[in-house]
């Protein structure tokens, strides 16, 4: 399957495959439906080329092996960016590629599931790339996504949403939500907002003065 439904390079967000729990094709093809710049980390790629993706960049550090020729003689042409540094993971390095090609937002699947010790950090890290890349995580339960200061969106009755602090976020108010927030804070570890819900068909509104705070779209 070609990601290259609609061509508008680096105006819809691109699409990081990373290597953990992989999605349902119904989410995935939906994605690439709207994604013309498809990228996968290393260790996902026969997996990837198994479903007949259309693949632009194949990134990592390649520590397993790389299969070049086998790769190249089920996709082509395909970049092939080698980035060795062991102080950032395969995912960071893709949002570093992607900002210094201009990109301005990404969609990023697989990267939940499997070992927890990945799905923790690839969460987490998002906060570091506050504006300069817009980034959004999804899995087949979940949207996840960094927060600006103030944010308003419509939302269904009864949609499950959890509001998770990275370290401490303060001057938390919130309206639209069954449990609401007025001028608080939270700290992972200690208090977060998870498993509130919207009281009604609506906008939810959502402000924090200070500190990194994502929320988390969640459905059963």
């Amino acid at each position: 399957m070609s990601s290259h439904h609609i061509i508008r390079e680096k105006q819809e967000p691109a699409l990081i495959i990373a290597n953990g729990e992989a999605c349902s094709w119904d989410l995935l093809a939906q994605l690439l439906e709207w994604s013309p710049f498809v990228v996968v980390l290393d260790g996902a790629i026969l997996r990837v080329l198994d479903l007949g993706i259309h693949v632009d960049v194949l990134l990592g550090d390649f520590d397993r092996g790389l299969a070049r020729e086998e790769i190249y003689a089920r996709q082509h042409p395909i970049e092939i960016v080698h980035t060795p540094d062991q102080e950032k993971t395969d995912l960071e390095k893709a949002f570093d590629f992607l900002i210094e090609r201009g990109h301005e937002a990404v969609n990023v699947v697989w990267a939940t599931g499997r070992r927890a010790d990945h799905t923790i950090t690839n969460i987490t890290n998002i906060v570091r790339y506050r504006d300069r890349l817009k980034i959004v995580l999804l899995d087949d339960y979940s949207r996840i996504f960094l927060l600006d200061r103030s944010y308003e969106k419509w939302y269904a009755a009864g949609t499950p949403l959890s509001l998770i602090p990275i370290g401490t976020v303060s001057g938390i108010g919130t309206a639209g939500l069954a449990y609401n927030l007025h001028d608080e804070s939270l700290t992972l570890g200690y208090r977060t907002g998870a498993n509130n819900y919207t009281e009604a068909d609506g906008p939810v509104r959502i402000l924090h003065t200070s500190g990194d705070l994502l929320l988390m779209e969640c459905w059963d």
